[in-house]
């Protein structure tokens, strides 16, 4: 039983009628570049950009009319990341929205005066993106992806669904301010929860294959993926890992679960994208990204996926189902 309505990207046939022939006489276009580390096929990414084009769509900004959206997908690629950020700031938008550090890091390298909001980023202060989150003092502001202290969540929900659990890998980014951190937040409940860790680093899919290859070879074993671009960009082969060594597994991203994978526990990013909505409608009516506070998560959700939960021989037990935001039959 699905709790979320699946926002669409492009609504409807008025999407794709002239620029010209829907603009008001008189009315100013706005011109909003997005920068996206993802690919254009990813459907959970576009139901995130669907829910921003929504909340703008709520503060009278619609595409075609007085905005106009230039969306680029870099595809999880440092290259094409640098590519497509020059792209979009010589086209001189009012405002980029740009999701996760490894876009908005890019981006203020090329520009100081371009408004840039993000809906999801780690540790902005001390990734140096903003100076600090009361006032971020640049050109840009948004909205925090993570609060290190909830990493020890997932450890926690791992041995509730699978008691038998004694050990877990821990698949992170190195490269991100706040992987660390994540990892230091896991470790500090494993001990009362009689759980052995072993991270495992997600630059590669050869060594993410490996290291869970090697994982599993022992008995008691689960998997927790937290944060960042490397667990993103390996979804289908971390999933399709813990299925094919039968691993219990907990996920940050709600796309993993869709995928196949057990259980996730992570931000409600419909919600970070409205709210990212809301900060691009007060730039284009005058605001500077420099007296917006960056803003802490303030939704979570919890995902199980009772079909996989059962090819584990897994019993829910029912008071984590009664506490799911989603549960998926």
């Amino acid at each position: 039983m699905k709790r979320r309505e699946f926002i669409s990207l492009f609504g409807g046939a008025a999407a794709a009628w002239p620029l010209a022939a829907r603009a008001q006489q008189g009315e100013r276009v706005r011109r909003i570049g997005v920068l996206l580390p993802a690919t254009p096929d990813d459907a959970e990414v576009q139901s995130w950009v669907g829910a921003f084009l929504q909340g703008l769509a709520q503060s009278g900004w619609i595409t075609g009319r007085n905005i106009r959206i230039e969306t680029r997908w870099t595809k999880f690629d440092a290259e094409d990341t640098r590519k497509y950020a020059t792209e979009l700031v010589a086209l001189a938008p009012d405002v980029i929205l740009a999701t996760g550090n490894s876009t908005v890091g890019p981006l203020l390298r090329l520009t100081r005066t371009v408004p840039i909001v993000f809906p999801l980023a780690t540790d902005p202060v001390a990734s140096g993106l903003v100076d600090s989150l009361a006032r971020p003092g640049g050109n840009a502001t948004g909205f925090m992806s993570f609060e290190v202290g909830v990493s020890a969540k997932w450890l926690e929900l791992l041995k509730e669904i699978a008691p038998d659990v004694k050990r877990a890998a821990v698949l992170r980014t190195l490269a991100t301010a706040v992987g660390p951190g994540q990892f230091g937040a896991i470790q500090a409940v494993a001990p009362s929860l009689g759980v052995e860790l072993r991270p495992i680093d997600t630059h590669d899919a050869g060594q993410i294959e490996r290291a869970v290859v090697a994982f599993a070879s022992e008995p008691n074993g689960g998997l927790i993926a937290t944060t960042g671009g490397g667990v993103l960009n390996h979804r289908e082969l971390i999933v399709a890992l813990a299925a094919r060594h039968r691993l219990p597994a907990i996920y940050a991203y709600r796309s993993h679960v869709m995928s196949g994978g057990l259980m996730s526990y992570g931000l409600d990013n419909l919600d970070q994208y409205r709210r990212a909505a809301g900060y691009v409608d007060r730039i284009l009516k005058g605001e500077k990204p420099a007296d917006l506070p960056v803003q802490a998560p303030t939704k979570y959700e919890l995902v199980v996926n009772l079909k996989t939960a059962k090819a584990l021989g897994l019993e829910v037990p029912p008071t984590l189902l009664a506490r799911a935001d989603e549960v998926i039959e």
